[in-house]
């Protein structure tokens, strides 16, 4: 590993992305591309680059939203609360008394399951994907991806078995190079968040997070928006500061990729859910980054109750402000299958809106909620082509694939889980938590079970 070249902690080298993040939210950005040029221009060595950086990154923190701006999108929890839709906030269940552990079993194999089908094709553009799969005779995806096949395909698609692109030790995770889940930050988040349950409770604070992050994850086990938070919480930079602070990746996936957890062991608690995900998403992001936490972990909660995709998703919009970007793109791919359109259609449609080719649109919180929630509607319910569509969607497709699967399999259940989704995983998941190493799937799923049992009723 190459440390003069890690990714997420040059202030300058990502400088155009805050110039795009800021015309987001709503900002003044007069001048600011042309200040973003210059830095930029300088040579990579020069000791002001980053001086300079960190100055307009300090000056961009201060500009205030324009007065035309549409969207109202706090950060902080009482805020968020009072600008959320109508919502059931708690629905009771008898889960309790019945399945829970095969729910909670199911949504652990159907999060590793999703991670893993999308996890080698990470970074791929649409085009490549699709044409890949057409190629060996898989779209739509109806079984996990492999290295492989014929020398004219590996060459036409550029398949490898060993990629420097991949932040984690050993061969690319095609399906005929592992022998259980791989390890990925995807699942280390919903492993940390377990172990910060049973450490501290379900009253975990920020703090606790992000002493939880700093004991248990290794910088370089981070990217994006949390790499840049881990760097803040080292310098005591506290929650909420540390998702702001400096930080240009505020609104990017990373946090809708933790809050699964907060879901799992609050079945019908809707509201709680989206509270502990509040909590955990509060250390590295902002607005858009913080509600797509909560929106994940509330869908969770709400699948314990309803086995309809869309019904999940409006519950899960109701934890988050209504005139949020995230809210309104969500809603507007609520409306696409009434319209009579398909999903390939719909996905069409992202890729107008988005490009993939941005880095930013690539990891950015909505494109990527927008291909769960469409991977959910389109998918009606069954395991199999709700990941297929996901994961053929492009962008972040191991993130998408385990959301979606997370939500497929707490739906189902473990029992109804496909074996060919399931077996190859071999109920052992490799995690890259500092003292851990190979870890039993089933036995993550029963921990899991007790944390739920052990939330009071009134709580």
């Amino acid at each position: 590993m190459n440390l003069t070249n890690q990714p997420w902690l040059s202030y300058a080298s990502d400088l155009h992305i805050e110039l795009e993040q800021c015309q987001e939210e709503g900002k003044d950005t007069s001048g600011l591309a042309k200040q973003v040029a210059a830095i930029q221009a300088l040579p990579m060595e020069a000791p002001q680059r980053e001086a300079e950086a960190i100055r307009l990154l300090d000056e961009t923190r201060r500009l205030p939203i324009r007065d035309d701006y549409p969207y109202k999108e706090p950060s902080d929890l009482p805020s968020i609360r009072r600008l959320r839709p109508d919502g059931p906030r708690r629905i009771e269940t008898s889960i309790y008394a019945s399945g829970l552990y095969d729910r909670i079993y199911g949504a652990w194999l159907g999060r590793c399951a999703g991670c893993l089908l999308g996890k080698p094709v990470e970074g791929w553009m649409r085009d490549r994907l699709v044409g890949f799969n057409r190629a060996i005779s898989n779209y739509p995806i109806q079984n996990y991806m492999s290295s492989g096949h014929p020398d004219n395909i590996r060459k036409r698609f550029e398949v490898s078995d060993s990629s420097e692109e991949y932040f984690y030790d050993g061969p690319v995770p095609w399906i005929n190079n592992i022998d259980c889940a791989p390890e990925d930050d995807d699942t280390n988040y919903t492993v940390i968040g377990l172990l910060l349950l049973e450490e501290y409770g379900p009253a975990f604070t920020s703090l606790d997070v992000a002493t939880a992050w700093l004991t248990r994850l290794p910088l370089l086990k981070l990217c994006t928006a949390e790499r840049v938070a881990y760097r803040n919480l080292s310098n005591l930079i506290l929650p909420p500061d540390s998702g702001m602070h400096r930080n240009v990746y505020r609104e990017w996936i990373g946090a809708q990729i933790r809050g699964d957890i907060f879901g799992y062991v609050n079945p019908g608690r809707i509201e709680l859910a989206a509270e502990m995900a509040w909590r955990d998403a509060a250390i590295s992001h902002v607005k858009n980054g913080i509600y797509g936490e909560m929106w994940v972990a509330a869908m969770l909660s709400a699948a314990y109750i309803s086995d309809d995709p869309n019904e999940i998703i409006r519950i899960g919009l109701s934890e988050i402000p209504s005139k949020s970007r995230l809210a309104k793109a969500i809603e507007e791919a609520l409306s696409w299958p009434g319209q009579g359109i398909s999903w390939e259609q719909a996905l069409d449609r992202i890729h107008q809106r988005w490009d993939e080719r941005n880095f930013h649109h690539w990891a950015h919180t909505i494109s990527n909620a927008m291909i769960v929630a469409i991977g959910l509607l389109y998918g009606e319910g069954d395991f199999e082509k709700s990941l297929a569509i996901s994961v053929i969607a492009g962008f972040d497709t191991d993130c998408n694939g385990a959301t979606v699967g997370s939500i497929l399999g707490l739906m189902l259940g473990e029992s109804a889980l496909p074996k060919k989704w399931i077996d190859p995983l071999q109920d052992r998941l490799r995690c890259g938590l500092s003292g851990m190493d190979t870890v039993s799937i089933s036995e993550l799923a029963r921990r899991t079970a007790q944390q739920a049992s052990a939330i009071p009723g009134d709580i």
